[in-house]
């Protein structure tokens, strides 16, 4: 049977829309930003325990006086870990997500409702949109939308409609149909009967909705983060990526505790505003003795509480807004000029991007660092929503990037090399010292070789050349996975003392790390060592022509870029800036070396 090139035609869809619909896309990007950053600017303007009171009050309002204290113990927690930005940022997106989901849902599920044709017409589209796995969304997200919030936000909406939708659908079918008859008898008005009639009976079926809805929009925060939507997405993606077991849990946490707190403020949310929930709760406290623990608080009362929060919080952001920004030490060459910098979580990205934001800032720049995966970053750098990047191996791992966006780029130069691309084993591994010694022993790594990211050049390079070069096609499969997940297996074989056999490359601090021996290649298979570049957005030289300079004549040797890893690594997570920077200043004269002032 022929192939049916599905994917090139769904591509060129994209590049007609993006090509044609630029305008269109470019407005509901402006709405929708703004948007977002109204809440989010809501939401993190108050100090965080004072936001945290806030939600708290409604906790109390909603559920009572233990649900408030157990919700402002779950936000002080995450601001305890550092994380209450980025949970103000993730509740922002959620927030504005459901909102707009709901928007488009309700309305569509009402339509559902009235009209079976409807209903048959949308039930596949709805299957398609919850089935289709969420990472596609982000393709064409960043490509019509760019990087930010954004396609995160409208990959969240498409993959949370569908139960709102169907809830909303559900619900009115399920009012008694003699109900609505009755309605019709006296004479009400089609629009009547569903406002007084099918709404408010289905409105419990309809929360259930609106809390799905929510539930699934928190699913998608590390997704979102992917596409550099920042908030606790990135943090949980940062931290499965670099194998960071104590932020993952710490992020993992930040966002149990949003999703506790929303699941129980919607659930206690709808039995407030259903008429059967409210009656069922007048009931219930008319028989029940006064109990300070299950006092709730009229919405007055909350009301007057949140406003009295909001004006405290909002005095001391007035009080607290006459700070200055800080000023470069040095030559200030940049006057206060942003500059991009993008970089995906490889050790060596880590260590260059963050050692040049210190640069830059010293050298009077404002650097904004945001970490992406390599399609998104290189997506970005082309459509110049990022300035510049410093990890760009070439020519073989990151190939494919180069030949879709090279003409839209600029390389900047090599800064380190040669590189080595291997497969390695423990060095407790005996017999096994080239890759022709993998030749029959497969029984002894299962058959596996542990790979990376499948989109990987080398991952390309090892089943195309490598395998075959050494006849070991057919007899090991190449497991694709990501870095983070390769470097947990090898950590968890080597403290078993297991045999295993895993892609790697120099330099990488594994090296220095765990007892590994890497793989000799008598054939060339692998080919030459690449180099790492630097590659900035077409127009990088025009726009930032000095720092251009400095990147082209920037360079590292081994011994250099190892002890600035190992630097960085000892530092821990979230100090990365600061380790880079210690590290700096350790070497008088560096400085005015990667980035000299002429007077």
């Amino acid at each position: 049977m022929p192939r049916i090139k599905l994917g090139n035609w769904a591509e060129s869809a994209v590049g007609w829309l993006n090509a044609h619909l630029s305008w269109l896309f470019d407005a509901v990007n402006t709405v929708l930003t703004g948007a977002y950053d109204a809440v989010h600017a809501v939401l993190g303007a108050p100090q965080p325990l004072l936001m945290a009171g806030i939600l708290a009050v409604i906790a109390w309002w909603l559920r009572g006086l233990p649900a408030a204290v157990a919700a402002f113990a779950g936000l002080a927690l995450i601001d305890s870990f550092g994380l209450w930005d980025q949970a103000t940022a993730t509740l922002s997106l959620v927030l504005v997500a459901s909102l707009i989901t709901l928007l488009l849902a309700v309305p569509l599920g009402i339509w559902a409702a009235r009209d079976r044709r409807v209903s048959g017409a949308l039930r596949p589209v709805l299957d398609v949109m919850q089935t289709m796995p969420a990472f596609v969304y982000l393709i064409p997200g960043v490509m019509f939308f760019k990087i930010g919030p954004i396609p995160g936000l409208i990959a969240t909406i498409v993959f949370a409609m569908p139960p709102g939708v169907r809830m909303t659908e559900l619900g009115i079918r399920q009012v008694d149909g003699e109900l609505v008859e009755a309605a019709r008898a006296f004479g009400t008005t089609p629009r009547d009967t569903l406002t007084r009639v099918q709404l408010p009976l289905a409105l419990p079926t309809i929360m259930a909705g609106v809390n799905q809805v929510i539930m699934l929009a928190l699913s998608m925060v590390v997704i979102a983060g992917m596409a550099g939507a920042g908030g606790l997405g990135e943090a949980v993606y940062s931290a499965v990526t670099q194998v960071d077991i104590g932020g993952g849990v710490e992020s993992g946490v930040a966002v149990v505790v949003l999703a506790m707190y929303l699941d129980r403020m919607t659930g206690a949310l709808g039995k407030r505003v259903s008429p059967r929930g409210r009656r069922a709760t007048a009931k219930a406290g008319a028989n029940r003795p006064v109990n300070l623990l299950r006092y709730r608080p009229g919405t007055a009362v909350a009301t007057v509480g949140i406003v009295v929060l909001a004006l405290v919080a909002g005095g001391m952001h007035l009080a607290g807004g006459g700070g200055r920004e800080s000023v470069a030490a040095g030559p200030n060459v940049g006057n206060g000029k942003h500059i991009k910098l993008g970089y995906f979580p490889w050790d060596e990205a880590v260590a260059s991007t963050y050692l040049w934001e210190n640069i830059l800032e010293q050298r009077g720049y404002k650097p904004d660092v945001k970490q992406l995966d390599p399609g998104p970053l290189y997506t970005a750098l082309a459509q110049g929503q990022m300035d510049v990047q410093f990890d760009s191996w070439l020519p073989t791992t990151h190939k494919q990037y180069m030949d879709r966006y090279g003409s839209q780029l600029s390389d900047l130069g090599a800064w380190y090399g040669p590189t080595s691309l291997e497969l390695s084993v423990p060095s407790y591994v005996k017999g096994i010292d080239s890759l022709a010694d993998l030749k029959g022993k497969s029984a002894q790594f299962g058959g596996k070789i542990i790979g990376i990211e499948a989109s990987a050049g080398m991952m390309g390079k090892l089943n195309s050349t490598v395998l075959k070069e050494y006849g070991l096609d057919g007899e090991y499969q190449v497991v694709s996975s990501s870095t983070a997940t390769m470097l947990a297996e090898l950590h968890r074989a080597i403290d078993k003392k297991e045999p295993i056999v895993t892609t790697l490359w120099s330099p990488h601090w594994a090296y220095g790390t765990y007892p590994l021996k890497k793989l000799k290649d008598p054939k060339g298979a692998w080919g030459k060592g690449e180099q790492i570049h630097a590659v900035g957005k077409k127009d990088f030289g025009k726009d930032f022509p000095q720092v251009a300079q400095w990147v082209k004549n920037f360079h590292m040797s081994e011994k250099e870029l190892s002890s600035l890893e190992a630097a960085i690594q000892q530092g821990g997570k979230g100090k990365e800036k600061e380790s880079a920077r210690k590290w700096l200043d350790a070497r008088p004269g560096l400085m005015d070396k990667l980035a000299p002032v002429t007077s």
